[in-house]
């Protein structure tokens, strides 16, 4: 198999492809977590248009060495996007601060949303939790509310504890 090929998913359910996607991961991890979370967003973006839901971001936030109160950004699929997120501010933000993932089925109704853009209804925002500490965050952005669901948050929660072993 190429690495290409991994990215081909079609007649899968849900479960199957989120399960795709974790055994991908699995697949072409390497000791470099630039590589693997590029990667990682590219799995994550096809995976989410072969279910056809419209995710117009996926992508990752990381804890800034120089910095500790914020996320700056990784490697993601999709426009253009903030640079930097204050701990504790917006769903990302939130997320690292409570280490607890938000599922946000209407972003316009979340107190503190940071649009980065405005065409994002709905988001899931997991934390990469390593050694207690929030390192980054797992973040995906739907054009449709209610783009995600507790099946999605299972899997991906799952992904972001195999992301710790190269963080």
């Amino acid at each position: 198999m190429v690495h290409a090929d991994y990215s081909n998913i079609t007649g899968l359910t849900k479960d199957e492809t989120l399960q795709h996607i974790i055994d991908s991961y699995t697949a072409l991890e390497t000791s470099n977590y630039v590589s693997n979370l590029s990667n990682l967003s590219s799995l994550l973006w096809y995976a989410y248009h072969s279910l056809n839901v419209k995710v117009n971001w996926s992508g990752f936030y990381l804890l800034n060495t120089k910095n500790e109160n914020e996320l700056v950004l990784g490697p993601f699929q999709g426009k253009v996007a903030c640079q930097v997120i204050k701990i504790g501010s917006g769903v990302c933000g939130t997320a690292a601060e409570t280490k607890k993932t938000q599922l946000v089925p209407d972003v316009e109704k979340y107190p503190t949303h940071i649009a980065c853009d405005s065409e994002t209804k709905s988001e899931i925002v997991v934390p990469i939790i390593k050694d207690g500490k929030c390192v980054g965050v797992i973040d995906l952005d739907c054009l449709e509310l209610n783009g995600f669901d507790e099946v999605d948050q299972k899997y991906l929660e799952k992904l972001a504890e195999l992301i710790t072993k190269t963080l």
